[in-house]
C-alpha cells in the first residue's frame, strides 16, 4: 500500500498508521481489511478536517490543535503555501518551536483572539505578513482575501480557545460556518 493511498495525510498519520499496521499484523488481521481501514478512515472533526475548496483555496479546520505541538504537526503536513489562523489563551506555549516551520511554510499569519504580546512578538519575528482579528468572521475573510489559488487556509491555533469561544469545538464550528459563507 502506498502512502498516497492513506485517507489522511501527514507524517503523524503515517507514523500512527505504521504502528497500527504492525499491531494488526501481530494480531493476525488480514492485510486487505487493514488496507480498507486505512483508505476509508476520514478522521475526527476539528482535526485536520477538510472544509472546502473555494476558488482553489483549501480551508482546513484543525481547531483541536490547542497546543503548539499539534500546530507543529499540522504545519509539517502541509505541502502548499499556508495562511495560518492561530491564537487564543496563552498557557505558556513555546511558539519558538514552530518558527522554523512557519518561516518555511507560512505566507500569512492571522492572530485570532485577545492580544498575547509574548506569542505575537515571537511570530512577528519571522517577518511574515501578520494581522490580528477579534472575530472568526474577520479572520476567515482576511485569510480568503490574502489567499490565492493553490494556498491553504489552516485554522490551527496552538492555544486553547476560551478567550472568544466556549471550546475548540465551538471555534471549529464557527470556522466552518464562516468558510461556507464565502
Amino acid at each position: 500500500m502506498t502512502l498516497e493511498a492513506l485517507a489522511l495525510q501527514g507524517n503523524s498519520t503515517i507514523y500512527g498508521s505504521m504502528a497500527a499496521n504492525i499491531g494488526s499484523r501481530i494480531s493476525d488481521i488480514r492485510k486487505d481489511l487493514i488496507k480498507n481501514c486505512f483508505t476509508d478512515f476520514r478522521g475526527r472533526e476539528h482535526r485536520l478536517e477538510f472544509v472546502a475548496n473555494i476558488h482553489g483555496i483549501e480551508f482546513i479546520n484543525d481547531s483541536k490543535a490547542t497546543n503548539i505541538n499539534s500546530t507543529w504537526f499540522a504545519l509539517e503536513s502541509m505541502n502548499k503555501p499556508v495562511i495560518l489562523i492561530a491564537g487564543g489563551i496563552d498557557k505558556g506555549n513555546n511558539f519558538e518551536i514552530i518558527k522554523p516551520l512557519v518561516i518555511k511554510k507560512v505566507k500569512t499569519i492571522i492572530w485570532l483572539g485577545k492580544d498575547s504580546q509574548r506569542m505575537i512578538s515571537i511570530l512577528r519575528e519571522t517577518g511574515i505578513l501578520f494581522a490580528i482579528s477579534q472575530s472568526m468572521k474577520d479572520a476567515v475573510e482576511m485569510a480568503y482575501l490574502t489567499g490565492k489559488q493553490g494556498d491553504v487556509v489552516l485554522l490551527s491555533p496552538g492555544c486553547p480557545s476560551f478567550d472568544l469561544f466556549n471550546d475548540y469545538e465551538d471555534r471549529g464550528r464557527e470556522f466552518k460556518l464562516e468558510v461556507k459563507k464565502l
